[in-house]
């Protein structure tokens, strides 16, 4: 019987009404949330602040486009979790026929899991910094610290209460964020004329594909299909199957509009007030700038929020790590062993002095390259009538899918071809 369902889906002579009233769906909702904060981590606060400081309201479209693609990408990571009691690495270990081919595709999903640890320790860092002018590694220790105490949570008390802190710190989140809209305000006409999509030369393609590879996660991917998982079971076709597609549509929906509203509101926020501020391209940066200009109270905020994208979306990371591993690699390790050991190269980075900001817009490049490895295989997975039976993918889904994919592609090797000619 799958798991964590209300009893109203189990009982047959209940469902019909419930279904039709939709008070089954509340119960279920929860794993999107916990993805969803992924899109909200720190290395999305230095790619939109950078974005929104450096052209203003030009890249706004990068953002709502990747969102937009977002919702497809993560609803059908979830329908794959759901349908087949599956995670994206567990298929995959299972198709892949060769030792090395699993290995292969590891190796690029590890470093993208790294790289995800890193911006989020970082941005945990710093908040602590600026909050409490800490040193970064004793704050990246906190950081680390911290997830682990919430790892122990997910580990020792289920799905359920991790999904519960997790969305705690996601309002957290959206309100630290936020708050500064309220004093200083975009200007309406600026940020609609920043939905048409444009770039401004080759710096603006860098940050582009730095906001893409912080909205679109490629280790979000993997892990709602885990998080659907561990939440669902493998839940049979029928009645059962279609109430719980229905709630994670609507969990998809709502988890990515917060993320969604969020990312862009980080980017206005920087257009209105920070175009042209020098010292702006760092968190730290565009921390006193926003207290100057819009007062110290509007900072702190900033800075909270900060802190709870590093703790919150650091958790979903090391989570999202060692699914890839035991999907992949076949191999077992408890969530909190593998968090120690992703520390170290976050912390490395703070002991050698490396500038946190720039290694948390170069950590969302890294992610970008790692999105059709993530991408592709989802979409074929999920077109694959023999895996997936009836709910398999419709033709459109699919067809959307592969747009999304090869939007993503071409932007990638752009940017490729741009750092390779040193921009």
């Amino acid at each position: 019987m799958p798991k964590n369902l209300p009893d109203a889906v189990i009982a047959p002579d209940r469902t019909p009404a419930v279904v039709r009233g939709g008070l089954a769906v509340a119960p279920l909702l929860g794993p999107a949330m916990v993805a969803g904060v992924a899109y909200l981590d720190p290395g999305n606060v230095a790619a939109n602040m950078t974005a929104g400081a450096a052209f203003g309201y030009l890249l706004v479209w990068v953002v709502v486009t990747g969102n937009v693609m977002a919702w497809l990408i993560q609803f059908l990571s979830a329908k794959l979790g759901i349908v087949t009691g599956l995670s994206l690495p567990e298929a995959l270990g299972r198709r892949f026929r060769s030792r090395t081919a699993r290995y292969g595709y590891w190796v690029q999903a590890e470093a993208v899991a790294m790289a995800t640890d890193i911006a989020e320790v970082l941005g945990g860092a710093i908040a602590l910094y600026l909050l409490f002018d800490l040193p970064l590694i004793v704050g990246g220790i906190i950081t680390g610290v911290v997830s682990m105490l919430l790892l122990v949570v997910q580990s020792r008390r289920g799905a359920k209460p991790f999904e519960r802190i997790i969305t705690g710190l996601m309002l957290i989140i959206a309100i630290g964020f936020c708050a500064g809209l309220v004093i200083g305000p975009p200007d309406a006409g600026q940020s609609l004329r920043g939905l048409v999509p444009a770039f401004d030369g080759t710096e603006s393609v860098l940050l582009a594909a730095s906001i893409l590879g912080a909205t679109v996660m490629p280790h979000a991917i993997y892990a709602h299909s885990a998080l659907t998982r561990d939440r669902f079971g493998l839940v049979a076709a029928g009645v059962e199957r279609r109430l719980v597609l229905r709630a994670t549509k609507v969990d998809v929906t709502v988890a990515l509009a917060i993320a969604g509203t969020v990312n862009v509101v980080i980017l206005l926020l920087a257009a209105a007030n920070l175009q042209g501020v020098e010292g702006t391209e760092s968190l730290e940066g565009a921390h006193a700038a926003l207290g100057v200009a819009l007062g110290e109270p509007v900072a702190l905020l900033f800075a909270i929020g900060l802190l709870a994208s590093g703790l919150a979306s650091t958790s979903v990371g090391a989570y999202a790590g060692a699914e890839i591993m035991r999907g992949l690699l076949r191999v077992d390790i408890p969530l909190v062993v593998r968090r120690s050991v992703t520390l170290v190269p976050a912390l490395l980075l703070l002991v050698i002095g490396v500038d946190p900001t720039l290694a948390l817009v170069l950590s969302q490049v890294v992610l970008s390259f790692g999105i059709p490895f993530a991408l592709i295989p989802l979409v074929r997975l999920t077109a694959d009538r023999a895996l997936m039976g009836t709910a398999v993918n419709a033709r459109i889904t699919t067809v959307l899918a592969i747009v999304a994919a090869g939007l993503l592609i071409v932007l990638n090797v752009a940017l490729l071809v741009l750092i390779a000619t040193g921009m």
